[in-house]
């Protein structure tokens, strides 16, 4: 089997675009997956938090956070949440902006690293942003993520236990570190076979594009 096109992928769970982004990068990757000779494309997932001194509890909704955390007008923040979920209902996404329950999401990052040395962070990064925009689940204590792992075949107990002891802190951490290493301010951010460097929710053919240009690259030069 060929070595697969790598994609890193930094985002948030509670970042509206990075769900947005995630769909066009699933389409991307399935249109990519027509052409001739194209090559199996590996995704994985690490940890950005875009406001970590969020508490766990928060008071308030989401529009409340911006406008009293970020000093953001209330027009301007209803306006913007209406746009994203008109742009998020154009890529099968039902936000409910009205129902999220706005938190801290490092115990979620930090389900995110467990569930990948499970072989689940696909299913992980799915199931929690699902149920952060669409659901109005809580993310941020333990229980509830121990609860939202059953659902993909994760053991609750075993959850539990890695979240109490914070088994994957340092792999959130060092999710960060990279971040800040690599320049990246902002999410979501896409890195491609380690060379090429995609900001924001591009579109799908977009990623199709940066992927037929990575597979091109790989291609030996031949006299």
């Amino acid at each position: 089997m060929p070595q697969p096109i790598k994609i890193d992928v930094w985002s948030d769970i509670a970042c509206p675009w990075c769900y947005i982004g995630k769909r066009r990068l699933e389409a991307g990757i399935a249109a990519y997956a027509q052409e001739s000779g194209a090559l199996p494309v590996e995704v994985e997932y690490h940890s950005f938090q875009l406001a970590p001194d969020t508490p766990v509890d928060f008071d308030g909704s989401v529009a409340d956070f911006l406008v009293r955390q970020k000093a953001v007008p209330e027009a301007h923040v209803r306006s913007l949440l209406d746009r994203v979920t008109q742009i998020a209902a154009g890529e099968g996404l039902r936000y409910d902006f009205g129902a999220v329950r706005h938190t801290n999401t490092g115990k979620a990052h930090q389900l995110l690293h467990y569930a990948k040395a499970r072989g689940l962070q696909l299913e992980a990064k799915e199931r929690l942003m699902r149920a952060y925009f669409v659901e109005g689940r809580h993310i941020g204590r333990a229980e509830d993520l121990a609860a939202l792992a059953s659902d993909i075949g994760l053991d609750a107990g075993d959850v539990l236990r890695s979240l109490g002891e914070d088994e994957y802190l340092a792999a959130v951490r060092a999710d960060a570190q990279t971040a800040r290493e690599y320049g990246i301010r902002g999410v979501p951010f896409f890195v491609i076979d380690g060379r090429y460097g995609m900001s924001g929710a591009q579109q799908a053919e977009a990623f199709a594009e940066a992927l037929i240009e990575a597979a091109a690259d790989r291609e030996p030069v031949t006299s």
